[in-house]
């Protein structure tokens, strides 16, 4: 394969993110105009940025992504819950909602299922990822939330917000990920994923995304 063709391929599945707070309609333009141009998967924004994002990529088949708890996701599930339902009213195509880090690591199985049941019910069987820390989690951490994701209904997991300096994401963590979640729920690979190098070693590792506050470097 040519290296034209793995840059258009890692593309295809490449999304973008810009959660940066300083971020202004002009950046999310920009940002949308490369994803446009290069033909990414998609583009994932605060919520308050769904509507600029989803009318700069209409024309395209870029998807834009509302990003729900964004990057914390520490407050109330009902607070998340009506984010989401917002973020699809506004146009999101995606939602992605961060789980909080303190009630997996509380071992908190209960709520952790209840909020993310009740994300699935707004939902309504359009895209919902839903985001964690993987490399923060230990091991009995990580199947605790591959129990509760198979038990929810959960179709897609994200590594990471990309918030964290050092959450980033190796092939041997997601392979460990792909264990606890099972095969029918789709991996997102995001966490200080800046050479196409790693990319690729993780879209071939069982990812079927990959996600990058620094998508240029991917692929510029």
């Amino acid at each position: 394969m040519s290296t034209q063709a793995s840059t258009i391929e890692l593309a295809s599945h490449l999304d973008a993110i810009l959660w940066n707070p300083a971020a202004t309609n002009a950046s999310v333009e920009s940002l949308c105009a490369f994803a446009t141009q290069h033909k990414l998967r998609a583009v994932c924004v605060n919520s308050s940025r769904v509507v600029a994002a989803g009318a700069r990529l209409e024309e395209s088949d870029v998807k834009a992504v509302a990003l729900v708890g964004f990057p914390l996701g520490t407050m109330e599930a009902d607070a998340k819950r009506y984010e989401a339902e917002l973020a699809f009213d506004l146009g999101a195509q995606e939602v992605e909602v961060v789980l909080g880090l303190g009630q997996i690591k509380d071992g908190d199985t209960k709520r952790i299922l209840r909020e993310l049941r009740d994300l699935v019910a707004v939902a309504e069987e359009r895209p919902l990822s839903v985001t964690i820390e993987l490399a923060k989690l230990s091991q009995d951490e990580l199947s605790l939330v591959g129990d509760v994701i198979q038990e929810s209904g959960v179709r897609r997991i994200c590594t990471s917000t990309d918030f964290w300096p050092d959450s980033a994401v190796t092939v041997e963590a997601l392979k460990q990920l792909r264990e606890v979640v099972g095969e029918k729920v789709q991996i997102k690979a995001v966490g200080g994923i800046r050479e196409p190098q790693l990319a690729r070693a993780l879209l071939e590792s069982g990812a079927e995304a990959i996600g990058s506050v620094n998508a240029a470097a991917l692929i510029g």
